[in-house]
């Protein structure tokens, strides 16, 4: 006779996975049983510790499973349906972080942003920017992703900002970009290219409120580091 299947069984481990989740709530599980249960629901005969802990190895981190593209995930070793998985969850958690910054006028509720930041881009493996688009009540009116580049750098064109920003009818600004190598210090080209963009919009009177560089390691404010 054959063992139960554990993804049916009543009294099998995937059903105590899913007590512990109920009953405990996010932080009963482990990172790799949060994984492992998740994929449980996508690929329901099969054993998924092993490639829970798989990925865990492969790319690092909780956070860095759940951002990762999907063409790395099927290089993992991951089907369609259990990528879709890891993309439904990532998807919810950023809208969800998002829902608390856009709520709330930015200025005054940083910790919410810079989560959501994080959860969004500090996993990434290339460099990617985007722009926060405030109105005068400091309100998130458009976040949007202006650039996605190679492993170290991605492209921001300053006339393109502020053509944007005159656009949206933007009163100010936050330029956030993030760095793969985990290390969010901002570099001299950063500052210089905020620098450039704060000159040509300063003329339009809009404000460059900030510059937040993103890493796995944590997150830089060029304006509390007192470079603006």
């Amino acid at each position: 006779m054959s063992d139960p299947d554990p993804a049916t069984d009543a009294s099998g481990h995937r059903a105590r996975l899913r007590q512990r989740l109920v009953e405990g709530g996010p932080d009963a599980l482990l990172d790799h049983e949060l994984i492992e249960y998740l994929l449980a629901l996508a690929i329901p005969r099969r054993d998924t510790k092993p490639l829970a802990r798989a990925l865990l190895a492969e790319f690092g981190s909780l956070g860095a499973v759940f951002t990762a593209d999907a063409e790395s995930l099927a290089r993992a070793g991951l089907t369609e349906g259990a990528i879709g998985a890891i993309k439904i969850a990532q998807a919810s958690a950023v809208r969800l972080l998002k829902g608390a910054v856009t709520a709330r006028p930015v200025l005054g509720s940083w910790q919410a942003l810079t989560d959501y930041l994080h959860v969004a881009m500090a996993h990434r493996m290339t460099e990617s920017a985007r722009v926060l688009h405030l109105n005068s009540r400091n309100m998130l009116i458009r976040d949007e992703l202006v650039s996605e580049g190679s492993i170290d750098q991605a492209a921001i064109y300053v006339r393109e900002v502020a053509r944007r920003a005159l656009e949206l009818g933007s009163a100010a600004i936050i330029l956030v970009h993030n760095h793969p190598s985990g290390d969010p210090s901002p570099s001299r080209q950063d500052i210089a290219l905020t620098k450039e963009i704060i000159g040509a919009l300063k003329p339009l009177g809009i404000q460059v409120h900030d510059h937040v560089v993103i890493g796995s390691n944590g997150h830089a404010s060029l304006r509390a580091l007192g470079l603006l």
